[in-house]
């Protein structure tokens, strides 16, 4: 692990509930901007076809 990484590390170890928190949710829209929206839709191949019917027979 890099020092940079391990000092965040340190820095949240510290940090109050709320800060880390607060830290978290800029992470999240720095490196996850993507919604379920931004998801591109593609039809089920053959594979996902066989899982698909092989949940509706046996849902356990």
């Amino acid at each position: 692990m890099t020092t940079v990484k391990e000092q965040i590390m340190d820095a949240i170890t510290v940090m109050s509930d709320s800060d880390a928190e607060e830290f978290w949710k800029i992470i999240l829209r720095k490196y996850a901007p993507a919604a379920w929206e931004d998801i591109e839709e593609v039809e089920p191949d053959e594979i996902d076809l066989q899982m698909l019917e092989a949940i509706e027979k046996d849902p356990d």
